[in-house]
């Protein structure tokens, strides 16, 4: 027999997103008629309540609340369409009565977080209501317990049958309020009497005919005699803050314990379906998880179905379940669907347990003007907002696509990261950019946090691109800072930029910052003409850095550097070597100066023998060191008189990378015959050292590269392949053929283009 209800209001303890709770909330207001209802939230969102019964909202959505002064300090009360407290209020207003938030204002949990005396502690050990009531069960799960008695529940039936579920619920978790108390939840006893409060302000008005809609977990609290001067006591002295809310959307997967919501669930997916199937729901479930197994080129029947559907059954049976749970659903997906694979078994729980369903909200919510702006621009561009990973590929020739690349290139230097630059599947060039896009709820707080720049993105951006200018302390910095305003189109930021650029440049003695720095400036200069941006004055900065570097570089590269150091400069050289090239305004002086540089480190013996061969090299792929000076700073290289260790970097530096060193020793004999003679000559002590650097060296290789190699040392200098200079490959004539060279002229210029 169901136990009789409770005398004074109404009282349903629910479980937040719980779709058992919300149709027996539904069934148990439609029964009692309250002239009003409460439900836990903060009071701030009475005034956004309205806008739940407007067109546009569609849940999943969520109360957002923020320090005015400081917007990173937000929280969110989400609610989907089958959360207890959304039907409540969907139930209110559709019926004209009354409904508010009764929770502890955000004004004074955000204030306490602000003072760092939000929550428990880390130290506190918080009692699970659910798990326990589940392990008294006899349950090892607290979902399939949960299923079992809640959500496999009907809530039809007279009103006794109705209510009767609340009130065991409250009985339960009112006993184990008795033996745990607060169960490590010390907060709830502050937000306990400020709901107390709200209750005595109801009844003056309604009586006892007023419902409240709260976690199971409160009831008893809210039904136990607690006097007025307790309540207050427990209240005095709360720290406040000036708070802004409004609804933003939120999304299925933000719901799930994963995402970092503490209410959350496991499977939103699974329990928004439960809550829209009437009927049948095991039947439609598995119809849906057919149709995206089709979707993936999977061969799924109905026969399939139906044997699932029987085979969930049998085992829900086998358990004394009620009916299958999303255990059995998927333990049948599994064996009839997927034959027996969890790789597709993956895919249903990513896209139908849990889901990336994205709720939407109307215009009219408040919102701070940066995201006015930034709605106005993703409609005019028609860039939708998605919860789910897409890719956006982009040419930058075409008007609309440069402005897409502007909007996300401003978000990401608010910090809004929408998108992320991914490496393009579709071609390379300057022309083209690709960006992965997923829209997280949490980018709403970041919009509100960057609207103190200004309220439009470009203002903003521009605004926070000089105050970064201002306040960056590494050259490295601010030559990043220089590139991504002139990916993001800012040029009324680029001035204040230069000038931080310009003299925290004249100030920095340290040669490898300043080749750290060069490429990212190349790069900039690159994508501004691009993008038809004025870059003048970013590329002479570009050009004193250069010279800067090509004056201190020989110096710093022969201080006495040890294997790391050595790497690192390496790799310094690299890059200033590639900004240079792109220095399209830099002029023939300065490669010429550039290719001095690389001289005197290729013939300077105090330089480490990986700077010295990377030199040699990339003078030699440029075309200003001959084959036969090649050769001969090779030999001095890898002659007796160096010590292995030298001899092994300088081949790395040279062959090493993914420079093409051993397609250059594929097609020159003279190299690939010294460095077999050097290397049989190593003596066995020395060559145990220098082995890990040769196969780094020649590991990096392509595999028919090393196939060609391996075969022309198996030949030997008699080989026909090595029998002179002036013989060649395989394959190949000994000299250049133009009209068969100028053939693929056009090809080439085509590709670069692209």
């Amino acid at each position: 027999m169901s136990p009789s209800p409770a005398k004074g209001p109404l009282l349903l303890g629910v479980r937040h997103h719980g779709p058992g709770s919300a149709r027996a909330v539904r069934a148990a207001l439609e029964a009692a008629r309250p002239e009003a209802v409460l439900i836990e939230g903060p009071p701030e969102g009475d005034a956004l309540l309205p806008l739940a019964a407007e067109e546009g909202m569609r849940p999943p959505v969520a109360l957002l609340a923020h320090a005015a002064d400081d917007p990173g300090r937000a929280a969110f009360w989400p609610l989907a369409g089958f959360s207890p407290e959304w039907v409540a209020i969907r139930w209110a207003q559709e019926h004209d009565v009354p409904v508010r938030f009764i929770d502890l204002p955000a004004a004074h949990s955000l204030a306490a977080e602000g003072d760092g005396q939000e929550g428990d502690g880390p130290e506190a050990v918080r009692l699970d209501p659910l798990a326990v009531l589940a392990e008294t069960a006899g349950y090892d799960d607290p979902e399939r317990w949960w299923e079992d008695v809640v959500e496999h529940r009907g809530a039809g039936g007279a009103r006794e049958d109705v209510l009767g579920a609340f009130e065991a619920l409250g009985e339960a978790m009112g006993a184990l309020r008795d033996a745990y108390g607060d169960g490590g939840h010390r907060r709830d006893l502050v937000r306990e009497a400020y709901m107390r409060q709200r209750m005595r302000a109801a009844r003056r008005e309604f009586g006892d005919a007023y419902a409240v809609v709260c976690g199971a977990w409160h009831v008893p609290a809210l039904r136990a005699k607690a006097t007025v001067a307790a309540d207050k006591a427990l209240l005095s002295g709360l720290p406040k803050a000036k708070v802004e809310t409004t609804w933003v959307p939120w999304t299925h997967r933000r719901l799930a314990r994963a995402g970092g919501y503490g209410a959350g669930i496991t499977s939103p997916g699974w329990y928004a379906h439960l809550f829209s199937a009437r009927d049948r729901p095991v039947e439609r479930w598995l119809t849906k998880v057919a149709g995206l197994l089709r979707e993936e080129d999977r061969q799924v029947s109905s026969a399939h179905v139906i044997e699932a559907v029987r085979l969930a059954e049998t085992l829900a049976a086998m358990r004394g379940r009620p009916l299958p749970g999303l255990t059995e659903t998927l333990e049948a997906v599994r064996a009839v669907m997927c034959d027996g694979s969890d790789i597709p078994l993956a895919l249903i729980e990513d896209r139908l347990v849990v889901g990336d369903v994205l709720g939407e909200v109307p215009d009219g919510a408040p919102v701070v003007p940066l995201q006015r702006d930034l709605t106005r621009q993703q409609r005019t561009l028609r860039l939708k907002a998605e919860a789910q990973d897409r890719e956006l590929e982009l040419d930058l020739r075409k008007d609309t696509d440069t402005a897409k690349s502007l909007l996300l290139h401003r978000l990401r230097l608010l910090g809004v990261g929408w998108g992320t630059p991914a490496a393009s599947r579709s071609g390379t060039g300057t022309f083209r950019e690709t960006w992965r896009l997923r829209w997280e709820p949490e980018l709403s707080v970041r919009i509100a946090e960057a609207g103190i720049w200004g309220t439009t993105v470009l203002g903003a951006a521009t605004a926070k691109a000089e105050a970064d200018a201002a306040g960056a302390e590494e050259l490295g910095d601010i030559t990043a800072l220089a590139e991504q305003c002139l990916l993001a189109g800012l040029a009324q930021a680029l001035p204040a930029v230069l000038r931080a650029l310009a003299d925290r440049a004249a100030l920095d003695t340290d040669v490898a910052r300043l080749a750290k720095a060069l490429p990212a400036l190349a790069r900039s200069l690159r994508y501004g003409d691009v993008r038809g941006t004025d870059a003048t004055a970013l590329g002479a900065v570009a050009a004193g850095l250069a010279e800067r570097i090509c004056v201190a570089l020989p110096s710093a590269c022969t201080a006495g550097l040890d294997a790391d150091a050595a790497a690192e400069m390496r790799g310094h050289v690299d890059g200033v070597h590639g900004a240079i090239g792109l220095l399209a305004d830099a002029g023939e002086g300065l490669r010429e100066r550039w290719s001095a540089v690389l001289a005197t480190l290729a013939g300077r013996d105090t330089v480490p023998g990986l700077i010295r061969g990377r030199a040699a090299r990339l003078l030699l792929d440029d075309g200003r060191l001959p084959a036969e000076e090649t050769a001969r700073l090779m030999g001095l290289a890898l002659s007796p008189a160096s010590s292995p260790a030298d001899a092994a970097g300088w081949i790395e530096g040279f062959a090493g990378g993914s420079s093409g060193g051993g397609t250059l020793l594929v097609h020159d004999d003279r190299l690939l015959g010294l460095i077999d003679t050097w290397l049989v000559g190593v003596p066995e002590r020395a060559f145990t050292d220098v082995l890990p650097l040769l196969r780094r060296t020649f590991g990096a290789y392509e595999p028919g590269v090393k196939r060609t190699l391996g075969e022309l040392v198996r030949r030997g200098p008699g080989g026909s392949a090595a029998a002179s200079a002036s013989s060649a490959p395989d394959g190949f004539a000994p000299e250049l053929d133009p009209e068969r060279a100028d053939a693929v002229v056009g090809l080439v210029r085509m590709l670069l283009a692209g």
